[in-house]
């Protein structure tokens, strides 16, 4: 058996931003708590949709205590926010840092037997809905608005605990390409190949399956297209970008990914390397590794990156294509090309069985170990 998680409502295109007085509305909530980082709010990115509350003249209170690899404290002042503002729902605003902190709020406040954040790890058994949330990305990559995933940092220790819950899963999403477009040219590359890794990853995952494999080769078709012309700020690359990363959160949400996210995530809590820098560094590496125990899927994934002649390719020759076109696409958006300014060799034991015991490590279509995992690093400074 087979379950797919997916939003009540999601709205998509520029001026989306619009609906959310209405689902507010027609949803009987009476006030608003805002989850924004503070440099949305600095730079006017989170005023858009505030204005359309004012506007609307609904009722909201900001909560900003949000770090860019949100930590376990942040979680916890925004309980005590949401608690003391008396809101009834959470507009998250940003990237995954902003809805991934909304989660962890909104689960704890519907189940306060979940009060120590590190209980949520892994799958917690949780049994409401978190405070409804509705999710407003502000990048174009983690796609948090669509998934039943979400990463908290635990800085004590040095680690990303990654949480898995189906009641996490915002009740609206929002995306509205517009509220992208001031997103600088390394933030839209480092997203935008976050979100080509959850395509690639989540195609070759373990349990992946035909539905998901619909929305990740089209996901990757999307992003692929698109993705130089986002960095370039094109209204066309924008567009797509925001729907792309979206359909690939349709899919990984509910299969799962691999070690590419496994290996990102101790690099984000050791060093606080933005994730989509990390994925899009590690990815054709691991894709490399991965090859043997793909069957055919690298042609697939070859033709949707823009490869041409995939057809009359040996599976060999097909499985270089997609890695190169990975890479290329890597290259083209400013990705650097290793790990050399970011890891420091001393660091590898913990980084690798870090990334051992990830949540996401399982799902690689490869059984891997710690040596396996501790020679990728190697490869890569």
């Amino acid at each position: 058996m087979n379950r797919f998680v997916l939003n009540e409502t999601s709205y998509h295109g520029a001026g989306a931003i619009n609906a959310i007085p209405d689902e507010i509305k027609s949803r009987g909530f009476g006030k608003v708590m805002v989850a924004s980082d503070p440099d949305l709010v600095k730079f006017g990115v989170s005023k858009k949709v505030t204005d359309v509350l004012d506007n609307a003249g609904i009722a909201y209170e900001l909560f900003t205590d949000i770090k860019p690899n949100p930590t376990i404290q942040n979680v916890q002042a925004g309980v005590e926010k949401f608690k003391a503002c008396g809101a009834d729902c959470i507009v998250a605003i940003g990237g995954g840092s902003s809805m991934d902190t909304a989660k962890a709020v909104g689960i704890i406040i519907a189940n306060p037997e979940f009060a120590d954040v590190r209980s949520l790890e892994g799958v917690a058994p949780t049994k409401n809905k978190c405070v409804p949330i509705i999710a407003v990305p502000t990048t174009a990559g983690t796609a948090a608005e669509v998934t039943i995933n979400y990463v908290i940092t635990d800085a004590e220790k040095n680690r990303k605990m990654v949480c898995v819950d189906v009641h996490d899963i915002p009740v609206v999403a929002v995306v509205d390409p517009d509220m992208m477009s001031s997103m600088p040219k390394g933030l839209t590359a480092a997203t935008g190949m976050d979100a080509l890794t959850h395509a690639i990853e989540g195609y070759i995952t373990k349990g992946a399956w035909e539905l998901s494999d619909m929305f990740h080769i089209k996901a990757i078709e999307i992003i692929a297209k698109n993705l130089r012309g986002a960095v370039e700020n094109t209204a066309e690359g924008r567009e797509g970008m925001a729907l792309g990363q979206y359909v690939a959160g349709m899919g990984f949400s509910n299969v799962g990914l691999g070690i590419v996210h496994s290996m990102a995530h101790p690099l984000g809590a050791l060093y606080d390397t933005p994730h989509g820098v990390a994925n899009a560094i590690l990815l054709p590496t691991v894709m490399e590794y991965n090859a043997p125990a793909t069957g055919d899927k690298y042609r697939d994934i070859a033709k949707a990156m823009g490869v041409e002649g995939t057809e009359s390719m040996s599976i060999e020759d097909a499985r270089k294509a997609a890695v190169e076109a990975v890479r290329q696409l890597s290259e083209d958006v400013g990705i650097p090309a290793d790990l050399k300014e970011i890891v420091k060799e001393e660091d590898i034991p913990f980084l690798a069985q870090s990334a051992y015991d990830d949540a996401c490590r399982p799902g690689n279509p490869k059984d891997t170990s710690v040596e396996e995992i501790t020679a990728l690093y190697k490869k890569l400074i």
